[in-house]
């Protein structure tokens, strides 16, 4: 028996309840997107049940309609966990689930606390540029030179609970970078900031690129998440792309740090082409909906990219066994058509495929952990502790 669940990173389907307290009333990543590329789009989603979920909400995707027979059951789900970050979301999909908020600094100069920076600069030995919140392509841009001219990091935050070090490779080396991320990640403890990310780039002033070297660091977690569960129970446990990162390496067998889309999307399918392990899990994350195209507000490119991961789920379709569960969800929302270059705190997809099974309508669900106890039933694993199983 094998599960898999793949997120597309940010792709929200429609605000929350409480979105306003997030500023984020409005927002909808998958309906905006879909207005804006107009025409037919992710035919492979559509027959999972893409639209049909959308319509839960009251919001006809264009392109992707609901259909009368989807081959998949589809829902919605709502984060119970405060917040809209990547570890957030993340954590509750896999059973971990928050009651108190990570830390998010204001966005505004200055950004961090006064002794945070002195500490990360004592256990550095570089000094820092930007303290404030920023595009992290935009702050490269503005302080680029800066740095090389200085050697000082550029240390910036956004909407997340986060602090990014952004450094040259030639004037920091990647090796050095990391180091610097490591020791920052336990300076951030007490402040609870979910996650260190390592922004390494190349290039020259006003031809700055942002490089695959992209490493993130986040806060330890209490608790068992469904990959300590699965683990200790005897079910082989794989992360691929920047899973490994956001449950610290914690409770996984196999780790393949892959970068970007294309390479995660060639690994998964290498893992699902051969038969699994004995009961095995693997959780994926193809992040460039994300990273490149939701927090730079380029909706075409983000129709692209779920376009490509569209792709690959009708490959995975042709190949997948009896035995084999597919989930394909997000963790939030990114919408590229909404104000500023934030999350967007909203519901997420639920598309669930299992061949030879009776598709159902699996309605608005109350918390993402939905998945982990799903996860965990499937593969035969009773008792655990959070959600509630939709098998």
């Amino acid at each position: 028996m094998r599960a898999t669940i793949i997120v597309i990173d940010s792709f929200g389907i429609g605000e929350l309840p409480d979105a306003g307290k997030y500023g984020d009333t409005g927002s909808n990543t998958a309906l905006h997107i879909s207005e804006f590329v107009k025409g037919d789009k992710w035919p492979v989603l559509k027959t999972l049940g893409l639209g049909n979920a959308s319509m839960l909400l009251g919001n006809e995707l264009n392109g992707c309609e609901a259909i009368d027979c989807p081959v998949g059951s589809y829902g919605v789900m709502k984060e119970k966990s405060p917040g809209k970050d990547t570890t957030t979301g993340h954590w509750e999909l896999a059973g971990l689930e928050l009651t108190e908020a990570f830390t998010v600094l204001p966005p505004e100069y200055p950004s961090f606390p006064e002794k945070l920076l002195e500490d990360l600069v004592r256990e550095s030995g570089r000094g820092v540029l930007g303290n404030k919140a920023a595009s992290g392509t935009a702050i490269i841009d503005e302080l680029g030179a800066e740095h090389m001219e200085t050697g000082k990091l550029i240390v910036y935050t956004s909407g997340d609970s986060v602090l990014q070090i952004a450094a040259h490779e030639d004037i920091v080396p990647l090796d050095e970078l990391y180091d610097i991320c490591a020791k920052a990640r336990v300076l951030c403890d007490p402040y609870t900031l979910g996650r260190v990310i390592a922004r390494p780039f190349v290039g020259e002033p006003g031809n700055f690129t942002r490089t695959k070297g992209r490493k993130d660091y986040s806060i330890q977690y209490d608790g068992e998440s469904l990959f300590d569960y699965l683990k200790k129970n005897g079910v082989n446990t794989v992360g691929v792309g920047k899973i490994g990162d956001i449950f610290v390496e914690r409770g996984i067998n196999d780790s393949w740090h892959d970068k970007g889309n294309p390479a995660c999307i060639k690994r998964t399918e290498d893992l699902l082409s051969k038969s699994a392990n004995g009961n095995e899990f693997i959780f994926v994350n193809y992040v460039d909906t994300d990273m490149n195209f939701g927090h730079r507000r380029d909706p075409e490119g983000y129709c692209r990219a779920v376009e490509e991961i569209d792709e690959h789920i009708g490959r995975l379709l042709k190949i997948l066994g009896e035995d084999e569960l597919l989930i394909i969800t997000a963790d939030h929302g990114c919408d590229p058509t909404f104000r500023g270059t934030d999350h967007t705190r909203e519901h997420v997809p639920l598309l669930v495929y299992r061949k030879g099974s009776e598709p159902v309508n699996l309605g608005v669900r109350n918390q993402f952990s939905d998945v982990a106890a799903s996860v965990a039933d499937f593969l035969g694993v009773s008792g655990f502790p959070k959600g509630v199983s939709f098998l």
